[in-house]
C-alpha cells in the first residue's frame, strides 16, 4: 500500500448515517436508529452462517476488523478472506521486485489469518494501485459470494474518500464499490453472469453487509478480549508493521476509546446494511 498501515490504526468512526433496513429489525439487532451515532449501543452479532471478507490489500482485513474476525471465529462462524490484490505496491524499496513483495505479502496474510483462526484465504491478484470497478472484477467477487454462500460480508466503505489528514486509498474505494455491486444484483440474479451458472454456482443472496474504514459507523461490535489477537495478527505483516509493540498499544487504546461510549471494554465500528427479504 502507498500509505503506512500504522496511520490507519487509530482511526475511529465519527458520525452516523441512515441504515437501510426496517426499524424494528435494526433496533433488535443493535444498529443505530434515530441518529444516535456515536451514542449507539454496542452489539454482538448473533452467530449465524459463514462470513466473507473482501478487501483490497493484505493487512486490510486485520486493520479493518481483526478483533471482530477473532470474535466471529471464537463464536463458531466460518470466515473466508478474499484479497483483490497482493499488495505488491506496498513497499518503498525499489530493489525488491513486485514478484518478491507479492510472495512476501501473501505469506504474511496467510500467517495473519491463521493467527485469527481463518483457514481460507484467496488472492485474486489484480494489480495493486490500479483497481477499478470493472465487470470482470464484479463477476469474480460474485463468484466468491456464490461459492462460499456467506450470510454476512465485510468490505471497504466506498463512500469514505477522505478525512482530516488522510485520503482513503483508491483501491479501498474501488473494492468496496465493486463488492456492493457484486452483492446486488449480480450474486443473487441468475441472469447476471450466466457463465457462473455454467460453473455450477447458483445465485446467492446475503443478509447483511458491514463496511469498515468508515466515517459513518452505525453499529459497534463488542470485541472485548479480542484486540490482543488482532495485534498479534498484524505483527505477522512484517513488511508493513515496523513497531508491533507500539501498534499494539495504539490498538488497545483506540478500541477502548471506541468502546467507552457504548459501555464495553473495546469495540470496532462499521456501517451496516441489512437487506429486506
Amino acid at each position: 500500500m502507498s500509505e503506512r498501515p500504522e496511520d490507519r490504526a487509530g482511526q475511529t468512526p465519527r458520525r452516523e448515517g441512515p441504515i437501510e433496513q426496517p426499524v424494528v429489525t435494526a433496533q433488535k439487532e443493535g444498529a443505530d436508529i434515530g441518529g444516535a451515532g456515536a451514542a449507539a449501543a454496542a452489539t454482538t452479532p448473533q452467530a449465524r452462517g459463514p462470513v466473507l471478507i473482501v478487501a483490497a490489500h493484505p493487512d486490510d482485513p486485520e486493520f479493518g476488523l481483526g478483533a471482530t474476525q477473532a470474535k466471529l471465529v471464537a463464536e463458531g462462524r466460518k470466515v473466508f478472506v478474499a484479497l483483490v490484490t497482493s499488495g505488491n505496491e506496498g513497499g518503498e524499496d525499489p530493489s525488491v521486485t513486485d514478484e518478491e513483495l507479492m510472495c512476501q505479502r501473501e505469506q504474511e496474510q496467510r500467517r495473519a489469518s491463521a493467527v485469527l483462526g481463518v483457514e481460507t484465504v484467496e488472492f485474486l491478484r489484480y494489480p495493486d494501485g490500479r483497481v477499478v470497478n470493472t465487470l470482470e472484477l464484479r463477476r469474480d467477487i460474485a463468484r466468491l459470494i456464490r461459492r462460499y454462500k456467506p450470510e454476512t460480508i465485510f468490505t471497504h466503505d466506498p463512500s469514505n474518500f477522505f478525512s482530516d489528514g488522510h485520503i482513503n486509498h483508491p483501491d479501498h474505494r474501488a473494492v468496496g464499490h465493486t463488492t456492493l455491486d457484486a452483492i446486488f444484483p449480480a450474486a443473487g440474479n441468475p441472469r447476471s453472469f450466466p457463465e457462473l451458472l455454467a460453473e455450477g454456482l447458483e445465485p446467492h443472496k446475503i443478509k447483511d453487509v458491514y463496511l469498515f474504514f468508515t466515517a459513518s459507523a452505525n453499529v459497534w461490535i463488542d470485541v472485548t478480549g479480542h484486540v490482543e489477537k488482532k495485534a498479534e495478527a498484524l505483527a505477522e505483516h512484517k513488511s508493513q508493521v515496523r513497531k508491533p509493540e507500539e501498534l499494539k498499544t495504539r490498538l488497545l487504546e483506540g478500541s477502548a476509546r471506541a468502546g467507552e461510549p457504548h459501555g464495553v471494554g473495546a469495540a470496532e465500528g462499521f456501517r451496516r446494511i441489512v437487506f429486506r427479504r
